[in-house]
């Protein structure tokens, strides 16, 4: 019998299902490395559907029906019915995939695909499913797209690598257009060895070759790439990566190595480290072969390698991430590693922040100053890590003065002095610089 929705049962009946089944399949994946799963394309649905929903982002953006989520909300419960029928029966078509053109802080654009929502549930469901196999075989140095992990994990683990690691050689390396370079024919493969679900695997490769509607209203099919901005995309691309580039460094290029090496990445994003220059040089030389063999291309422009060591203060730096890594001499004489906002996405931010004011100045300053704290909340949550304030009070600096420049403009005549501003933003609680990183990371990353 069916359980009434305003029930407490109804309501947590389908989660409890949800995470029963997943768990179940993260323990046989964990117990097993080469144990291929079947009937995972039935756990797509209406009680699991209804658990992935609440995941959803209800202010997404609409796909090429221009259904909004809350439009789809109205009428939840028929729509996931008449879902799941279309899967039973084999009739689910994925749709054309909207792309956007997002610019990016160097004056190119970034395109982003975005599904409908109906195709967004779906994938939400099947990249659950994805994730709950494949996170036992992630490496523990991969950070990206994976629950409980994020950016500041990837850069707090690379700092105590070369803090304590005596690793003194960097390979810096950039794929070219990951996503848009991903081989379908060789995913599908890579899934197969995990997956023994031929139902599964057709739908994946629905959303694999849904077409990509242009600004211009041109359709375009591709053989490779997953749209940046589809839900299943990040799950998928880490699952390529892990197959080209983890497992290969693991557990081919690690035994091979007279010394210490390790990998840390997160999505397209990675560094390695090195102890000794002739492994760093072997590893540099067989990386865009070996990531060839997957359709991947290393950007020469932005692949190198480096010595890094800590007698060399100031002279070598990298980026990993938006922030810049470099050895410095501390104030009691002692060489750590110094992380700071990269200059390229500080000067992008401080562009960003004077065309935000710029647009807005017309808002009333009880408005404008509270929207502008958000924009400033969500700067320092990502960049104020320790030893990076004085970047974040150049930031800060900055936006000041394109606020003040633009207040004074909203008339012909000027309209206030800057000790005059500094009082109205001092009253209006403008948010100053702010360290958000734990001080218990500062004792992990830097204690004696």
């Amino acid at each position: 019998m069916k359980p009434e929705q305003g029930t407490l049962s109804g309501l947590l009946r389908p989660v409890q299902t949800m995470q029963t089944s997943l768990q179940g399949i993260a323990n046989r994946a964990k117990e097993s490395k080469n144990y291929r799963f079947t009937s995972l394309y039935r756990m797509l649905n209406e009680s699991n559907l209804h658990d992935s929903w609440r995941y959803m982002n209800r202010n997404a953006s609409s796909g090429v029906d221009r259904v909004s989520a809350r439009d789809y909300e109205t009428n939840l419960e028929a729509n996931i019915t008449a879902l799941v029928d279309r899967l039973k029966n084999q009739r689910y078509k994925a749709k054309l995939i909207r792309r956007v053109e997002i610019p990016k802080g160097d004056g190119k654009i970034r395109p982003l695909g975005i599904p409908t929502v109906e195709d967004k549930l779906l994938q939400h469901a099947t990249a659950r499913i994805l994730s709950a196999i494949y996170e036992a075989d992630f490496i523990e140095n991969s950070f990206g797209y994976r629950p409980g992990r994020g950016a500041h994990d990837a850069v707090s683990f690379l700092t105590r690598s070369l803090q304590f690691g005596n690793y003194g050689y960097v390979v810096e390396a950039d794929i070219r257009s990951y996503f848009d370079t991903i081989d379908h024919a060789k995913l599908v493969t890579i899934l197969e060895e995990r997956v023994n679900d031929s139902m599964l695997i057709r739908l994946i490769k629905k959303w694999l070759n849904a077409g990509v509607l242009l600004t211009d209203g041109k359709v375009i099919h591709s053989a490779t790439g997953t749209p940046q901005g589809g839900v299943i995309s990040p799950v998928l691309a880490n699952i390529y990566l892990h197959k080209a580039l983890d497992q290969w460094f693991t557990q081919e290029v690690l035994p091979r190595m007279t010394g210490k090496a390790i990998l840390c990445r997160y999505a397209d994003d990675f560094v390695c480290l090195f102890e000794n220059r002739n492994d760093a040089e072997k590893f540099y030389k067989v990386l865009g072969l070996r990531l060839a063999k997957f359709g991947l291309d290393l950007a020469p422009d932005k692949t190198r390698i480096f010595e890094f060591k800590n007698y060399q203060p100031g002279q070598r730096r990298f980026s990993f991430l938006g922030f810049e890594f470099s050895w410095i001499k501390n104030r009691i004489g002692k060489y750590v590693v110094q992380r700071r906002t990269a200059r390229k996405k500080l000067y992008a931010s401080i562009r960003e922040a004077h065309h935000w004011v710029k647009e807005h100045r017309h808002l009333k300053l009880n408005l404008l100053v509270p929207k502008l704290n958000r924009k400033l909340r969500g700067y320092y949550n990502y960049y104020g890590v320790i030893g990076n304030y004085r970047s974040l009070s150049h930031f800060y600096y900055c936006v000041c003065r394109s606020l003040f420049k633009w207040l004074n403009r909203r008339s012909q005549k000027k309209s206030m002095t800057w000790s005059a501003f500094l009082t109205t933003i001092g009253r209006l609680s403008l948010l100053s610089p702010k360290i958000t990183e734990k001080r218990t990371v500062q004792r992990l990353l830097f204690q004696a």
